[in-house]
């Protein structure tokens, strides 16, 4: 990647240099970090149909089944309009489908279909592929670090 430079204005550097290297505000960084881990997971998912948001709810789903559409949004850092049109085309694909509740008619379930489960796998298999990669510079104990400050930056 080149710097890029604007006419008659400031030369901007590549990722890696100036603010957008070790230098930069902290949260920037983790920012930029997550906007690239973002795209590599969207052309890893791509040919399977999957977006990344959609793997987080199938991924919550299957974690913890029965589940609200308003926890799935919290869990998957989504608006609950977002998790709403996501489970909507998850369903229409056959990865998902509603059952009213037993007692209340109005509440729906979730439930992850074969297919879903399928698609899932296929998709947790490129996703494992890519947290390797990130980890690959790390022993095992530096992954720890950085997984346990990645949580604290969380709470």
């Amino acid at each position: 990647m080149r710097k890029t430079t604007i006419p008659d204005g400031p030369s901007i550097p590549k990722i890696g240099e100036g603010k957008r290297g070790p230098k930069g505000y902290l949260g920037y960084l983790l920012r930029q970090a997550g906007a690239a881990h973002a795209r590599r997971m969207e052309r890893a998912l791509s040919d399977l149909g999957v977006t990344p948001p959609q793997f987080v709810v199938l991924t919550m789903l299957v974690a913890y089944p029965g589940i609200s559409n308003a926890e799935i949004a919290r869990l998957a850092m989504l608006t609950p309009q977002t998790v709403s049109v996501i489970v909507s085309n998850l369903e229409r694909s056959g990865a998902l489908e509603r059952r009213a509740h037993a007692v209340h008619g109005r509440i729906q379930h979730l439930d992850v279909t074969a297919e879903g489960e399928r698609l899932l796998g296929a998709s947790r298999q490129r996703v494992r592929a890519l947290e390797q990669q990130l980890a690959a510079s790390l022993t095992p104990d530096e992954e720890q670090i950085v997984r346990r400050w990645l949580v604290a930056v969380a709470l």
